[in-house]
């Protein structure tokens, strides 16, 4: 089941033009911790720091495990979240919104950090689907490198998706360290990003009820 909802979604976003651009070369797991793991000791030893240091010696290893197994993680669609969908038979017709989701995800143009909340809602149908897996999915799509407008827009459609309506609303704001820590270095300002389907964008009422 997990697998079939996986490939529904990379689908959706595939017929959307919203799927991450990834490519399939053929290297499972270790294969890429291996050379993550190489090419990461020539970055550190190129910026002239001393691999023999106790402190630098398994800085490479570990950027490595965090790339495959942590941040980057949701580049893989095995690791998507197992959605088990209820049928809706209390009859719930109004919205279940769920507002502080936490996002940390990593801007794919410096690979540093994107920091901040989603709120996500919808409208039930047919199906209702657990309030945590709506997290899990939010952080499947975050754990990527990604550009905030596409995840805004990611989850939205995984989520029409899985619950079979067009009902659903998402925004997220974040602060962008490639901008808090580089550049112009400003850490005050956050980027706010919304999509929104269905009654969510037909009804000025529904929409001002999930963004007040």
């Amino acid at each position: 089941m997990m697998l079939e909802q996986a490939k529904a979604v990379q689908r959706a976003l595939l017929d959307a033009g919203l799927e991450s651009p990834l490519q399939d070369n053929g290297l499972d797991r270790e294969k890429k911790y291996q050379a993550i793991r190489q090419h990461m000791t020539k970055v550190v030893q190129t910026l002239g720091l001393d691999l023999s240091d106790d402190s630098l010696a398994e800085t490479p290893h570990r950027i490595a495990k965090m790339y495959v197994d942590e941040i980057f993680c949701g580049l893989d669609y095995g690791n998507f979240p197992k959605i088990t969908q209820i049928d809706n038979k209390m009859g719930c017709d109004e919205m279940v919104k769920i507002r502080d989701i936490a996002v940390t995800s990593t801007c794919e143009h410096h690979f540093v950090t994107i920091d901040g909340y989603a709120k996500v809602a919808y409208i039930p149908r047919n199906n209702v689907i657990g309030l945590s897996k709506i997290n899990r999915i939010v952080r499947f799509f975050a754990q990527r490198p990604q550009v905030q407008e596409r995840l805004t827009r990611q989850i939205l459609i995984a989520l029409q998706t899985l619950l079979d309506t067009q009902d659903v609303a998402v925004t997220i704001n974040a602060t962008h360290y490639c901008v808090k820590s580089r550049g112009v270095m400003d850490a005050n300002s956050t980027t706010e990003t919304t999509a929104l389907g269905g009654v969510f964008k037909s009804s000025s009422k529904t929409r001002a009820e999930f963004l007040a």
